[in-house]
């Protein structure tokens, strides 16, 4: 029997992708379970004609301010992270992604952040943001704020 051959740097890439997009699905139907999630009367952001309310403008800006990087400008994934607008997740397994972060067979595929003050404790507010997103009450870009 001869050893199967070595994988490219291309082709080792697109294998981590398509792990990385099975990993994150997988998490997705995992936990869908739970009644409370952006399909869910709950919502966790007001957003009216157009302006998103103080949690939903921070978790703009929270996002903004790490979450992009890997997940896309406005939620809607990379090529190398998956779309957080397209496919939403309930907030509990939110929760749990973000804090403990993911894995696959041992390797991490996204960090947690439960030791990172600027997301840790933001969590809902990101998750406002990415619900609205989701929803279409909020388009791309920078959403004005409603006034209190």
């Amino acid at each position: 029997m001869s050893a199967a051959p070595a994988l490219r740097g291309s082709e080792m890439r697109a294998l981590q992708h398509f792990i990385l997009f099975a990993v994150i699905a997988y998490g997705s139907a995992a936990g869908s379970e739970s009644s409370q999630g952006f399909g869910s009367a709950h919502k966790f952001y007001r957003v009216a004609d157009g302006k998103a309310d103080a949690r939903t403008y921070n978790g703009y800006r929270r996002y903004h301010a790490g979450c992009n990087h890997c997940h896309g400008p406005d939620g809607v994934g990379s090529a190398f992270a998956s779309s957080l607008v397209a496919r939403p997740i309930n907030i509990d397994t939110f929760r749990r992604v973000v804090l403990r972060g993911q894995s696959s067979g041992g390797n991490s595929v996204m960090k947690g952040f439960a030791g990172d003050p600027n997301f840790a404790p933001y969590i809902d507010d990101i998750y406002a943001y990415l619900q609205a997103r989701a929803d279409g009450a909020l388009g791309r870009g920078r959403p004005e704020r409603l006034k209190p």
